[in-house]
């Protein structure tokens, strides 16, 4: 039987370093434990909030009401089929550490996600991506309990419904759990062709071209860094939830409409006809530089899509109230709604 605690304070578990007491926590150190705790609360009517590694979540300074259930599963397997190699990862496998033994392993496909905070289990939920990867381009599939059917299923990337940033997890928020995920990779000394122009820039490469996977995950690493996106206890910058906000996605008119207002704005034309915009360009073209700060809230001195916590003791009002100050600014400038990336438990934005 897994301990449960009362009024654990849930801020240490979160890298933005907010948020108060769960009513109950306990740790789950296996997919049986996992899925036990998370069917016992539902049984009695109890609210649960599974926990991975914290690293995309905004924790109300309340706390939260109910059971929180931090997943600390590991295991890794590996079936290869000629040069496709199947990678497994229990949902409690540290992400980047998982990243780094693929490239160590020789196999591609998740390089340029290097240095990605959480959890195997998370990735999925926003198909986490960073400089042209994501990672529904290798996931195969993804094992989960459906708390709604009280079973385990095994979902294909086409029953995910990934996009932008988006999954079936977040359009049905907590009937699914993840247990596990199988990433398809390739087996290369080279990356995937490199598509963020930043990134082939840092390597010496073109767009489309291939690099060792060693200096692909070593250029990801320090282009992170020196946007105070890797975890560091010594970097203030690092106190953040990531990327707090998305960049828009703007329809044909939309985008006509913002051309107005700022001729010759940055821009990505997708290939559905769609305009993907800098939230970053956005927010300090609307009057919101690095380092700008609110109260203990403070957007990055590194980048500005981060909203950080660089003394430890904002609260996630602060942040917040950051947070809507920022929105509104670009509403007011540009037109265009800001969207939060980090999940909100028991606030909004």
């Amino acid at each position: 039987m897994t301990d449960r605690l009362a009024g654990v304070r849930l801020a240490p578990y979160t890298t933005l370093r907010v948020g108060g007491p769960a009513r109950a926590f306990a740790e789950a150190g296996s997919a049986e434990e996992l899925i036990g705790l998370v069917a016992g609360a539902d049984r009695d009517g109890e609210p649960v909030l599974v926990l991975g590694g914290g690293s995309n979540l905004v924790v109300a300074d309340e706390g939260f009401a109910g059971l929180v259930v931090r997943v600390r599963s590991r295991g890794v397997a590996v079936s290869a089929e000629g040069e496709r190699v199947v990678v497994t990862a229990e949902a409690g496998e540290d992400w980047d550490a998982l990243v780094a033994r693929c490239v160590a392993e020789g196999l591609a496909g998740i390089e340029c996600l290097s240095g990605i905070p959480g959890l195997a289990g998370a990735t999925p939920i926003q198909n986490v991506g960073a400089y042209g990867q994501e990672v529904a381009q290798t996931i195969t599939s993804v094992r989960v309990y459906d708390r709604r059917a009280g079973t385990t299923t095994v979902l294909t990337p086409e029953e995910c419904r990934f996009g932008y940033r988006h999954s079936l997890f977040k359009e049905d928020p907590g009937r699914y759990v993840v247990l596990s995920v199988s990433y398809a990779l390739t087996r290369s000394p080279l990356s995937t062709p490199i598509a963020y122009r930043e990134l082939a820039a840092a390597l010496g490469v073109e767009q489309g071209e291939r690099a060792p996977l060693a200096e692909v995950r070593a250029a990801v690493l320090e282009l992170r860094r020196r946007k105070g996106m890797v975890l560091d206890p010594g970097d203030p910058d690092t106190r953040s939830a990531g990327s707090f906000f998305t960049n828009p996605i703007l329809t044909r008119e939309q985008a006509a409409e913002l051309e107005l207002r700022a001729p010759g704005f940055p821009r990505w034309d997708m290939p559905d006809g769609t305009v993907k915009v800098p939230a970053a360009w956005l927010i300090e073209n609307a009057g919101f530089p690095k380092g700008y700060a609110r109260g203990r809230a403070r957007i990055s001195t590194k980048h500005t899509l981060a909203i950080t916590n660089p003394s430890g003791e904002a609260t996630a009002r602060e942040v917040l109230a950051l947070a809507r100050e920022i929105r509104a600014g670009v509403q007011e400038k540009f037109g265009v709604e800001l969207v939060n990336e980090p999940v909100m438990v028991g606030i909004s934005l």
